[in-house]
C-alpha cells in the first residue's frame, strides 16, 4: 500500500507541474496557428525566441525541439536563449513516455512495423478472420489491446467484457471469436450497430466454410460471437441503468433481444431504442436496416435497483471512445460494484465537458456538477488546470506524424501558412468570419495560392473571385517558416495537455481506492493515441506492472 501511496504522490505532483507550465506557456497552447498573420502570433513569442527559430530548416525543427534527443551532428545555428532551452527540456521531462514498454516499437529496419512487414495491409499477428473490413491501424490496436483485456480477464478471473463505443465491432468480434470471451458490445449508432451485426455474420459463414472444408474450426477460434446492443453509457447515469443495457432477452425464435421503451432512465436519449442480438443466431437478412428492424418488439422488464447481471462481474473496454464516452467507461467502473477491472483508450479530449463548455446545473439540482475533465479533487484543487477547447483539440495531433513531415521537408507543410493568409482574405471580405471551419482541400499544398482562395472561400460562402492583394499575400508567403516553427512550437505542448488529462484520470481511480496503470500500447508512429489506462478492484499492482510488455 505504501508503494501505491507514493505513486499517487507522485502522479499528484506530476499533475501540479504540468498544470503550471501549461498555464505559463498557454497561449501557445491555445493559438490557431490560422490566425498568425491576423493576430501577429510571431510578436507574441519573446523576441530571443524569434531570433533564435526564425531561420530554421523544418528539419533543424524537428530535431532541435520535437526529438527528445538530438541526433548526432545536428548543431544550434545561434545562440538559444536559456528560457527557450528550458521551456523544450521541460516539455519532454513532463511528457507521459509514449514508446512502447521494452523499449521497442516492433519497427523493421524498412521503417514498417515487423507485423507488416510481408504485407503492409495484413497484419501477421491476426488472423485473416479478423482482418477483413478493417484498416491495418485498426488490426494492429485490436490485437495489442486484445491481449491486455485478455490478461486482466485472466487476473480478475472475470470472463465477461463490455465494449462500450463499439463502433463497427473489429475489437468486439476478436475478443469474442479471437479470444473467447464472452463480450457484449454497446454502441450507440444503430448503423454502426446493424454493420457490425453484418460483419459478425460474414464471419460466422466464413467459419461454417472453413469447417465444412476442413472438417474442423480453425484452432484457438471460438463459434461464440458478441452481442450488440444500441444504447448511450451516459457518465451521470446510475449503475443501474448500466446493467439494464446488458440484460438480454429472447424472441419467439430464440434470438436473443432486447427492446426498451425510452423512458427507462437517463442513460437512453428519447427516441432511441436499446436491443440486443448476437451474431450465432442472426437472421440471414440483407442489409444493415433489415439487421437492426428485424427483431421483435418485446418489451423489457423492470429491474429493481439490485438486479444483478446474468453473469455478476464484468471488465469494461474502449478503444478510442471519444470526449465522455470514455469518462462514462470510467464512472462505470468506478460506481458499479460488479466492475472489476477496465482497459481505456481515449481520443477526442476536445469533445470532454468542462465547467467552462458545460452548462450550469439548476439550483435546485441536490448532485454537483460533473465533468470529463477534470475527474479528480486533486486536478480540480490545481491553479490553472482549466484546458480550452483548442488545447485539447492540440493532444490529439499526432506528434510523431508531423516530426516525419519536417525531417522530410514535405511540401503539405505549406498548408499551414495557406490557411492563415486565407484568414486575412476572409477577414477582409467580411471581419464577421472569423475561424471557420475550411476542412482540407485535396492536395492544397500543390495548388497556387489563388486557387487554393478560390475553393477556401467558396466553402464559408463568400465570392470565390474576391480579389486579392498580390504584394501582401507574397509578403505573407515568404514568412512560411516562420508559421511553420510558431506551430511546431505549440506542438510540442500537445503531449502535456493528453499526459495531464490521463493524469487527471489515473488520480481520480486511486483516489476512490482503485488500482491503474498507464500503458503506451500501441506504436506512437502507427496509432497517436497509444496510452491505455489499466485499472482493477483488486490488488494486482504487481501484475498490472507487467500488462502491454511484449514477450
Amino acid at each position: 500500500m505504501a508503494d501505491s501511496a507514493s505513486a499517487l504522490e507522485e502522479q499528484q505532483r506530476w499533475a501540479a507541474d504540468l498544470a503550471r507550465v501549461l498555464a505559463l506557456y498557454g497561449f501557445l497552447a491555445d493559438a490557431y496557428v490560422l490566425e498568425f498573420f491576423t493576430d501577429e502570433l510571431w510578436s507574441r513569442l519573446p523576441c530571443s525566441w524569434q531570433a533564435a527559430l526564425a531561420e530554421l530548416s523544418p528539419p533543424a525543427l524537428a530535431s532541435l525541439l520535437l526529438e527528445r534527443t538530438r541526433p548526432t551532428g545536428v548543431s544550434y545555428s545561434s545562440v538559444w536563449p536559456l528560457s527557450l532551452l528550458a521551456f523544450r527540456a521541460t516539455a519532454h521531462t513532463l511528457a507521459f513516455p509514449r514508446r512502447p514498454l521494452g523499449g521497442k516499437t516492433g519497427t523493421s529496419a524498412g521503417g514498417r512495423l515487423e507485423e507488416f512487414r510481408h504485407n503492409p495491409w495484413q497484419s501477421a499477428r491476426l488472423h485473416p478472420l479478423f482482418r477483413k473490413h478493417v484498416k491495418p491501424k485498426k488490426q494492429h490496436e485490436i490485437w495489442q489491446l486484445g491481449q491486455v483485456v485478455k490478461k486482466l480477464s485472466t487476473l480478475t478471473g472475470c470472463r465477461r467484457v463490455v465494449d462500450i463505443g463499439s463502433g463497427q465491432g473489429h475489437l468486439s468480434r476478436y475478443l469474442s471469436f479471437g479470444l473467447c470471451l464472452s463480450v457484449t458490445a454497446i454502441e450507440g449508432d444503430p448503423l454502426l450497430v446493424g454493420r457490425a451485426i453484418r460483419f459478425d455474420r460474414e464471419l460466422v459463414q466464413a467459419l461454417e466454410k472453413e469447417q465444412a472444408r476442413r472438417g474442423q474450426t480453425p484452432e484457438g477460434i471460438s463459434l461464440q460471437g458478441p452481442s450488440h446492443v444500441v444504447g448511450w453509457v451516459d457518465p451521470r447515469a446510475p449503475w443501474q441503468e448500466f446493467l439494464r443495457l446488458l440484460q438480454p432477452e429472447k424472441d419467439e425464435e430464440g434470438a436473443l433481444m432486447v427492446d426498451r421503451p425510452v423512458d427507462a432512465g437517463p442513460s437512453f436519449p428519447k427516441g432511441a431504442p436499446v436491443r440486443n442480438y448476437q451474431a450465432s443466431l442472426l437472421r440471414g437478412t440483407e442489409s444493415e436496416e433489415e439487421d437492426m428492424a428485424g427483431c421483435g418488439e418485446k418489451t423489457l422488464a423492470s429491474l429493481g435497483p439490485t438486479s444483478p447481471p446474468l453473469e455478476s462481474r464484468l471488465i469494461l473496454t474502449g478503444l478510442h471512445a471519444c470526449g465522455d464516452l470514455s469518462v462514462a467507461l470510467l464512472r462505470q467502473f468506478v460506481r458499479c460494484p460488479h466492475v472489476v477491472g477496465m482497459t481505456s483508450v481515449a481520443c477526442c479530449y476536445m469533445k470532454l465537458s468542462t465547467a467552462e463548455t458545460s452548462p450550469t446545473p439548476p439550483p435546485s439540482s441536490s448532485c454537483p456538477p460533473e465533468y470529463g475533465y477534470p475527474l479528480s479533487r486533486w486536478v480540480s484543487a490545481l491553479p490553472g488546470h482549466q484546458l480550452s477547447y483548442k488545447a485539447r483539440e492540440g493532444a490529439c495531433h499526432a506528434l510523431e506524424d508531423y516530426t516525419l513531415r519536417l525531417q522530410e521537408e514535405s511540401a503539405t507543410l505549406r498548408t499551414h501558412c495557406f490557411r492563415a493568409m486565407l484568414e486575412t482574405v476572409i477577414r477582409a471580405a467580411d471581419p464577421a468570419k472569423k475561424c471557420l471551419g475550411v476542412q482540407s482541400i485535396n492536395k492544397a499544398h500543390m495548388l497556387r495560392f489563388e486557387e487554393y482562395a478560390q475553393l477556401g472561400l467558396a466553402r464559408v460562402g463568400l465570392d470565390p473571385n474576391t480579389p486579392l492583394d498580390p504584394p501582401a499575400l507574397a509578403t505573407m508567403l515568404a514568412q512560411q517558416h516562420k508559421v511553420v516553427a510558431f506551430f511546431t512550437l505549440a506542438l510540442l505542448l500537445a503531449p502535456l495537455v493528453e499526459t495531464l488529462i490521463l493524469l487527471d484520470r489515473a488520480i481520480y481511480l486511486q483516489e476512490q481506492g482503485f488500482h491503474c496503470r498507464l500503458i503506451p500500447l500501441f506504436d506512437p508512429t502507427f496509432s497517436p493515441r497509444n496510452l491505455v489506462l489499466v485499472a482493477a478492484k483488486t490488488d494486482l499492482h504487481t501484475a498490472l506492472s507487467g500488462l502491454g510488455v511484449e514477450d
